[in-house]
């Protein structure tokens, strides 16, 4: 447990609008990781190792990415006590994002709308912030989450994917190709079947490419969104087997709003994240669970608020979790009693 309760900081934070509460948070980790101060907030890793995709991971609970766009708090997030970490979403170009406000909390239902737009520093930015971090060197796991810029047509989108790709690849441990946000007009398009077959194919070869060139085949998870049906799940699942890829992670956050209806800030644009995503992010978990088979790893996030909740993705059907919108309503303590609890699920006794 952290030196810090989070029950302190809490109340500071959601006084102040949720994009700057991230900013300040996001700011503070970057300035006090690495020194040490760095443990007034970190947590112990509990220990529960699984091998994924060739991957070693010390527990199941990992961070999703989305919270640290441009990459400034792997090693202070890492001290959280995650499994592995992912940041991103990069795109090759920085961009601005969409206009504020862009982030509201709907504290009631546990709950985060977003349009930020993939806002961040860009490509060459992003890695050098991901070379200065000693998270790697320290043999963790770290997940690198690539984009498109908004500007760019989604008829190019691949060479956008292409060059995040070539990009990071030689400093990531695994990288994941964002397809499902819902704040890039058309982005989710990309999912369907002949938009995805091309993407996937192109990044395929390149990776093979890439493999040959720096002697590492880096596995490639590709992020589905939860507004799915099954038959789309299944044409998303065939295509994944099809084209080599090594995990999916699902899911991300929903346009649906039947759950908050009537709330203050229901009705924003953008993607609805924590306790109203999980049930429809388990579903989706456990229809891709049955079409891709049991050895495929599978990557749950969303809704995630409790130790409970991550527990019900394992069941559901996911190898391992990730945590966004739990870590603002819950705060650190979340993750190891996650990882516990997972352990716990896997080991009765």
């Amino acid at each position: 447990m952290s030196l810090l309760p989070y029950s302190l900081a809490r109340p500071f934070l959601f006084g102040l609008d949720a994009e700057t509460a991230h900013e300040l948070t996001m700011q503070g980790l970057a300035r006090l990781q690495g020194t040490p101060l760095e443990w007034a907030y970190c947590n112990g890793m509990v220990d529960d190792a699984i091998e994924l995709a060739g991957l070693k991971l010390p527990n199941r609970v990992g961070l999703a990415a989305g919270l640290d766009k441009n990459a400034r708090c792997i090693d202070g997030l890492g001290a959280l006590g995650f499994g592995f970490v992912e940041v991103g979403t990069v795109t090759p170009k920085a961009q601005p994002g969409n206009p504020k406000p862009r982030m509201f909390r709907l504290p009631r239902a546990n709950a985060l709308i977003n349009r930020l737009g993939f806002n961040n520093d860009g490509l060459d930015a992003f890695i050098a912030n991901v070379k200065r971090s000693s998270f790697r060197q320290k043999g963790r796991v770290l997940g690198l989450n690539i984009g498109k810029n908004a500007a760019t047509p989604i008829e190019n989108a691949t060479s956008d994917y292409l060059a995040c790709l070539r990009g990071v690849y030689p400093h990531a441990d695994y990288v994941t190709v964002n397809i499902s946000s819902p704040n890039t007009s058309n982005l989710r398009s990309l999912q369907s079947d002949a938009a995805l077959d091309g993407l996937l194919g192109a990044v395929a070869s390149e990776r093979e490419v890439l493999a040959r060139g720096h002697g590492r085949r880096v596995p490639i998870f590709v992020k589905i969104a939860p507004d799915l049906d099954q038959a789309q799940v299944e044409v998303i699942a065939a295509a994944l087997k099809r084209h080599g890829m090594d995990g999916v992670v699902a899911t991300n956050t929903t346009i649906g709003r039947d759950a908050v209806k009537g709330l203050p800030h229901a009705e924003e644009a953008g993607g609805l994240s924590g306790a109203p995503v999980l049930q429809a992010s388990n579903r989706v978990i456990g229809q891709l669970r049955a079409a891709l088979g049991k050895g495929f790893p599978i990557v749950g996030v969303g809704g995630v608020m409790s130790a409970e909740d991550a527990v019900s993705k394992i069941t559901a059907g996911a190898d391992v979790v990730q945590i966004y919108t739990g870590l603002i309503y819950r705060g650190p303590d979340l993750v190891s009693q996650s990882a516990r609890a997972i352990r716990r699920l896997r080991n009765p006794a």
